[in-house]
């Protein structure tokens, strides 16, 4: 049976950047890496949400993005 093992995860914050000349939505980021494995969802929100406050840009929001190992 194969398994699942955490291997890294990054906390990416999302911004608005403005509009283009056509009216779409830039979308800026700014990833902080070595987030643990077993953060809470509110925990991770309220700092990456505190992080963002640092930025000139309005704070769009948030997403934890994982990376894991498929073991056999």
């Amino acid at each position: 049976m194969a398994t699942l093992e955490f291997r890294h995860a990054v906390g990416k914050v999302y911004f608005d950047g403005g509009q283009t000349e056509d009216g779409k939505m830039i979308r800026k980021s700014k990833s902080y890496r070595h987030i643990v494995e077993d953060v809470t969802a509110d925990s991770l929100y309220n700092a990456l949400s505190q992080l963002a406050q640092l930025s000139a840009y309005p704070f769009i929001g948030a997403e934890k993005v994982e990376t894991a190992d498929i073991m056999n």
